[in-house]
């Protein structure tokens, strides 16, 4: 499957054929374009701003709101289509192949090969910026998605410890509804409700399955019992969520685990670069366990600045950019207030916090505890993607829709989705 509709893909290869993206601005600034708006989000870009501009490059800025870059995605797209494609943008997971295809990214060889990336790099990550004997992005630094965070001021003064196991939640969830806080934060918004399924999938199957749903999207695998499983637990856990559940931007659900009124919230460790702005610190006003049942496993997303090629005449520029993205410092600055970790192999773990060093500590285990995202964009393309994310969030919402039908109706979608790829 490709990651925009068929026109849309030929509209596109048309363009990159047709002639090169122009640029009338001077070679000395890039135009980026990204999604990292939040308050932890803006103090790690402007790591990346303050080291350009070091070597005389202004970062344009074009941060495009929303969460997990929906509105971002279309945004980008439209820029292409009309002839305007940045300097520079962030992109996610599976569409590297599908934009380099099409000839818009410019190759980061001449910056990589001498700077040994292949090395440096995680393999995964390698292999994600990796395509077709280029290199099509550089790798800023890696989310671990089934975080449970938690407010470790509230759980000390009711002599709490952060569960374990499923059985543990509900006892703990128990007494802090008793305490009159909300157990746990939750938004209603789409890919919010996603993230937190994917967790429990994870948590109920382990890389191996999970991989085979969002990755190879095997309609076998979608009607197994795990599926089932990981859908009555994302219902049975709106029991500790806040009544009514409203759509809030997930830094509203990191807020109110900052002031207590939330205890615990699951979510990518962004929320951790987020509550590290606001001045908190890590394992005295809040801290970080797993998802019961995924302690072992790492449920990532990488970000990544990509470069569209353009006309060239920005290249040194762009080629400096990927050059500051892999160096030491900025991977420890970046990472250290954006939450994630290094994309290096052997970061300087000095500089990490404790729920840093877990991080990488469980991706350094390797592919086979690693478990690519689907919401952000690791696993599956953006047709496949949408499809099952709409269809999770209609469950969640609509009471009247047993786990059965929601499993009935996921298999459809990737029944559908193996047909238009031409798998059997």
């Amino acid at each position: 499957m490709s990651v925009c509709a068929a026109a849309a893909c030929l509209a596109l290869g048309s363009a990159a054929s047709a002639a090169p993206v122009a640029s009338n601005t001077s070679p000395t600034s890039l135009q980026v374009v990204h999604w990292w708006t939040s308050d932890g989000e803006r103090k790690a870009v402007n790591v990346l701003v303050t080291r350009l501009s070091d070597d005389n490059i202004q970062w344009r800025d074009a941060a495009i709101p929303g969460g997990a870059g929906l509105g971002a995605s279309k945004v980008l797209k439209s820029m292409v289509l009309a002839g305007k494609a940045p300097e520079a943008t962030q992109l996610n997971g599976v569409v590297f192949g599908e934009w380099a295809d099409l000839g818009l990214l410019l190759e980061l060889d001449d910056v990589a090969t001498p700077g040994n990336w292949q090395k440096l790099l995680f393999p995964t990550v390698w292999s994600l910026v990796h395509n077709r004997g280029h290199v099509v992005a550089a790798p800023l630094g890696i989310h671990r998605i089934n975080n449970l965070f938690y407010n470790k001021k509230v759980f000390d003064r009711l002599g709490l410890t952060p569960p374990k196991t499923w059985a543990d939640f509900a006892r703990v969830a128990e007494k802090l509804k008793q305490a009159g806080i909300t157990p746990l934060a939750q938004s209603s918004e789409a890919w919010q409700v996603a993230t937190l399924f994917e967790t429990l999938v994870l948590a109920e199957s382990g890389p191996a399955y999970y991989r085979s749903l969002f990755v190879d999207l095997n309609p076998a695998a979608f009607g197994d019992a795990r599926l089932l499983h990981a859908l009555k637990r994302l219902r049975d856990l709106k029991e500790w969520m806040p009544t009514p559940l409203r759509e809030q931007a997930w830094p509203e659900m990191a807020r109110q685990l900052a002031d207590g009124s939330a205890a615990m919230y699951v979510m990518g460790d962004w929320a951790k670069g987020e509550l590290l702005a606001w001045g908190l610190t890590t394992d005295q006003d809040f801290a970080c366990a797993t998802v019961p049942g995924t302690g072992d496993y790492h449920l990532y997303s990488v970000d990544t600045l990509a470069m569209f090629a353009g006309d060239y005449s920005h290249q040194p520029a762009q080629e400096k950019l990927a050059q500051i993205v892999m160096s030491q410092p900025v991977q420890t600055d970046y990472n250290r207030l954006k939450g994630a970790i290094s994309v290096w192999r052997n970061p300087d773990l000095s500089k990490m916090d404790s729920c840093a060093r877990a991080s990488w500590t469980a991706f350094s285990k390797g592919a086979a505890f690693q478990a690519p995202s689907l919401v952000h964009r690791m696993a599956a393309d953006e047709t496949s993607k949408d499809a099952i994310v709409a269809e999770v969030h209609r469950y969640f919402i609509d009471g009247r829709m047993s786990e059965v039908e929601a499993q009935r109706r996921l298999a459809n979608i990737a029944r559908t989705m193996s047909k238009t790829d031409g798998r059997p």
